[in-house]
């Protein structure tokens, strides 16, 4: 497994002076923020433990209210889909 780290501080280093080839369509030198956002939505990497995480949090909080709602939830689904049965549920 990989683990990426973004830096949260600036460089100290001075920052070498951009040739003119780096200039946007506007001639305006794009921020570092933007390249970067810019380089990040082309990536193909996802959020694999933040998708892992959303779904084991989706599964607990159906196991939650099945355990205490199961009988209510049944009736719903079944009066819901009565019309549907023509009452042969």
């Amino acid at each position: 497994m990989t683990v990426h780290r973004t830096r949260l501080h600036r460089s100290t280093r001075p920052r070498a002076a951009r040739p003119a080839a780096s200039r946007g369509p506007s001639g305006t030198v794009p921020s570092r923020l933007a390249r970067r956002l810019l380089t990040r939505l082309a990536s193909e990497q996802g959020d694999v433990p933040g998708w892992v995480l959303i779904t084991l949090m989706t599964a607990g909080i159906v196991v939650a209210l099945w355990a205490v709602a199961s009988e209510q939830i049944v009736q719903i689904f079944q009066n819901a889909m009565a019309p549907f049965l023509n009452g042969s549920l």
